[in-house]
């Protein structure tokens, strides 16, 4: 059983972690080379689309390691240990984006995508890059835990 919630578990985690990884990499920078309306049209339709998708990936990640951390029975094992800090580090990450990256992303959308806009947009997504930024490394973080978690995992015949 812990084997299936962790596989449940490191999938969603992964998902997560690529698709931030993607966006903070190439979605992103590419979408800075546009002129200055399409800039913020592109920007807006990607928020829109992360908005709808991503609260499902960011919950769900976490959510999906309390069956993890329920059925590992060892609590001061590394497995146990592993796997807390990298639901610790999801959840962090899901903190920082209520508080700084969803109040900017609303105030984005808000924007009209026309020149006059686009000085305030350019320092919004500044914030936003720095907020994204810390949230890509925790959840680089978190994946790496909860992997460890696994790897650690004694299983049928290992030496507990």
């Amino acid at each position: 059983m812990v084997k299936s919630a962790r596989l449940v578990n490191l999938i969603l985690a992964g998902m997560l972690t690529g698709n931030e990884f993607g966006g903070w990499v190439a979605v992103h920078p590419a979408l800075g080379s546009l002129p200055a309306s399409e800039h913020i049209r592109a920007e807006q339709a990607v928020y829109r689309r992360y908005g709808k998708i991503m609260p499902f990936f960011m919950t769900s990640t976490i959510v999906s390691a309390i069956p993890v951390l329920s059925l590992t029975g060892d609590r001061k094992s590394s497995a146990f240990r592993f796997t807390l800090s990298g639901t610790s580090c999801f959840v962090a990450m899901l903190l920082i984006t209520l508080a700084g990256n969803v109040p900017i992303n609303r105030r984005l959308l808000d924007l009209p995508p026309q020149e006059a806009s686009y000085r305030e947009f350019l320092e919004l997504r500044k914030r936003w890059d720095r907020l994204h930024t810390l949230r890509n490394l925790l959840n680089i973080a978190g994946l790496s835990f909860s992997c460890l978690g696994a790897l650690s995992q004694a299983g049928p015949g290992d030496a507990a």
